[in-house]
C-alpha cells in the first residue's frame, strides 16, 4: 500500500541529484496528500580535490557551484524546501556519521520532521549504506522509509528494485506524464548525465526501514561502487572504498 506520508517530511540527500532518482514521484504523491517536504543535502557531490586528475582541479570550485545550482533548479521543480547544504565531498559522508547525526537531529527539531526518507542499505553507494544506518538510529525517534535507487545484486543493474524485497514494499508505477516529468528532472544534473543513464523512470520502490546486519555486505557479489575496481590505476570516477570500512565504519558509529 502507498504511504501514509508523514505530514513534514526530510529527506536525507547524501549526493545531489539523490532525491531525483530515489523519490521524485512519491515527492509528489505525498504533496498532494498534503506534506510539506525538505531536503538536507549531506554532500556537494563532487569527489574530493585530492582524488581528481591535476588538470581537473583548476575548477574544482566551479564543479560544486554547479552541482549547488542543479541542485537549487531540482528543489524549484521537485517542489521541496532545501534546508541544508554541507560542503563534505562525495564518498566521505560514510566516515563522518557522528557528525551527520547531529547535524539532521537539529534540522528535525528545527523543522518538526515527523518523517525520513532515506537511501536503501543496498551497495549502490558507500554513502548511501553508511547514511542508512544513521536512519536507523533516528528511527527511534520517528517513521523511516527507504527508497530503492541501484545495485548490483545477481551482476546486473537493478534500478528501484530492492536487493531483498519484502511484503511491506510498496511501489509506485509513473504515469506517462510523470515519467516525462521525472525525466525533466534528471536532465537538470547535467554534469551527472553519464551516471544518471541506469534510472528507470517507470517506477519507484520503497518500504519501512528494514532491520539490517550492517557487519555484513548488503548482498553477496559484487556491489555497484565496486564493479570497476579491477582498473590498476588511479581513476576519480572509481571508488576504492569496500564493503569491510563501511561496516566498520557503521559498527564505530552505532557503539559511539
Amino acid at each position: 500500500m502507498i504511504g501514509p506520508f508523514g505530514k513534514k517530511i526530510l529527506i536525507l540527500i547524501p549526493h545531489p541529484d539523490d532525491e531525483v532518482v530515489a523519490c521524485a514521484a512519491a515527492i509528489r504523491r505525498a504533496q498532494a496528500e498534503g506534506a510539506k517536504i525538505y531536503g538536507a543535502y549531506l554532500t556537494h557531490g563532487c569527489p574530493a580535490l585530492q582524488t581528481l586528475w591535476p588538470w581537473q582541479r583548476r575548477a574544482y570550485k566551479k564543479r560544486i557551484l554547479r552541482r549547488h545550482e542543479e541542485a537549487r533548479r531540482a528543489a524549484t521543480m521537485l517542489g521541496i524546501m532545501p534546508v541544508s547544504w554541507k560542503p563534505v565531498p562525495a564518498r566521505f559522508l560514510w566516515r563522518q556519521l557522528p557528525k551527520a547525526l547531529k547535524e539532521i537531529e537539529e534540522i528535525i527539531l528545527k523543522y518538526q520532521i515527523d518523517q525520513l526518507w532515506v537511501p536503501a542499505y543496498e551497495g549502490g553507494n558507500a554513502d548511501h549504506d553508511g547514511l542508512n544506518a544513521v536512519g536507523r538510529e533516528l528511527g527511534k525517534q520517528m517513521p523511516v522509509i527507504e527508497f530503492a535507487e541501484y545495485n548490483w545484486c545477481g551482476g546486473a543493474v537493478n534500478s528501484h528494485q530492492f536487493p531483498f524485497p519484502t511484503r511491506s514494499v510498496s511501489t509506485i508505477y509513473l504515469t506517462p506524464e510523470e515519467q516525462e516529468w521525472k525525466r525533466r528532472c534528471l536532465a537538470v544534473y547535467a554534469s551527472e548525465k553519464r551516471n544518471l543513464s541506469y534510472v528507470d523512470v517507470t517506477r519507484e520502490s520503497f518500504r519501512p526501514l528494514a532491520n539490517y546486519d550492517y557487519s555484513r555486505p548488503p548482498h553477496p557479489g559484487l556491489l555497484w561502487y565496486m564493479r570497476f575496481r579491477w582498473v590498476p590505476f588511479h581513476h576519480p570516477g572509481i571508488d576504492r572504498t569496500t564493503p569491510a570500512m563501511v561496516s566498520r565504519a557503521i559498527g564505530r558509529f552505532q557503539t559511539s
